[in-house]
């Protein structure tokens, strides 16, 4: 059996990081929304690892309690879905946000952060995740519409792995990918071709060779700054199987500690 280990090396001459873009300076004055609430986004999606990347949609609570030294403050931040999984290195102020007929996602999220002597720190936030309509909602706005179905569902699943499948077979590239998450799975029914099922999910490129004989499903990803990733959105049909498959690659992640990944 193949494992991964992996071996972090700290020390001041490998943390040679570029700093990260300027945020605007926080302070303790009522006054300070935007410039908090933004901290908190960055901080959100930094720290999100799965999904999709949000953006900001309103402040809907900022409340400062003035300690010594400084302050707590405490945020109620309205964030919308965007179309940027994590995996794509794109800055979430750039993602597109989904249109409320794409069956929209909203985040409803409080953040706990305090400010002394210039510094901010977000000690804590919680996230609540919904579609901005109900699907009673969505009938009326767009009765069309494909309806968002779980993660888990057996079919959109089915459509998930014959598109991997088929991923894998016509390819250029040198490693094996392998299934990294499912983003959402939507269905609809079309006159011509039975229930259509339209799914995003991301993939993981792995160590095995591409034409070596070994069980796909059983490749180890590569380490996190050599594995690329596919972001692929399919589209499948219940009578006519697999109709379409469109992915965009992203590079490996940018790590800025050394990190030593070998099997064993």
């Amino acid at each position: 059996m193949r494992t991964l280990r992996v071996l972090t090396l700290l020390s001041a001459a490998v943390l040679l990081c570029s700093a990260a873009p300027g945020l605007a300076p926080l302070t303790c004055s009522e006054g300070n929304g935007p410039a908090a609430a933004d901290k908190a986004v960055h901080h959100i999606n930094e720290y999100h690892d799965h999904g999709y990347k949000f953006r900001l949609h309103e402040v809907q609570g900022n409340s400062v309690e003035q300690v010594d030294g400084g302050c707590n403050v405490k945020l109620q931040l309205d964030l919308r879905e965007t179309k940027c999984h994590t995996t794509n290195p794109k800055p979430f102020e750039d993602c597109e946000l989904r249109e409320e007929t794409e069956r929209a996602v909203k985040a409803n999220c409080t953040v706990l952060m305090t400010i002394k002597d210039g510094d901010a720190t977000i000690t804590k936030y919680e996230c609540d995740t919904r579609q901005v309509n109900t699907n009673s909602e969505m009938v009326r706005i767009c009765p069309d519409c494909p309806v968002l179905l779980p993660l888990n569902d057996s079919e959109g699943l089915k459509s998930v792995h014959e598109a991997t499948t088929e991923f894998n077979k016509n390819t250029s590239n040198q490693h094996y990918y392998i299934l990294k998450e499912v983003g959402r799975i939507s269905s609809g029914y079309i006159m011509t071709s039975g229930m259509n099922y339209y799914a995003e999910f991301a993939l993981v490129e792995t160590r095995c060779p591409v034409g070596s004989r070994i069980v796909i499903e059983a490749c180890t990803p590569l380490c996190p700054d050599r594995a690329r990733h596919a972001f692929c959105k399919s589209s499948y049909s219940s009578e006519n199987g697999l109709l379409s498959n469109d992915c965009d690659f992203y590079p490996a992640e940018k790590i800025w500690i050394y990190v030593i990944c070998y099997p064993y």
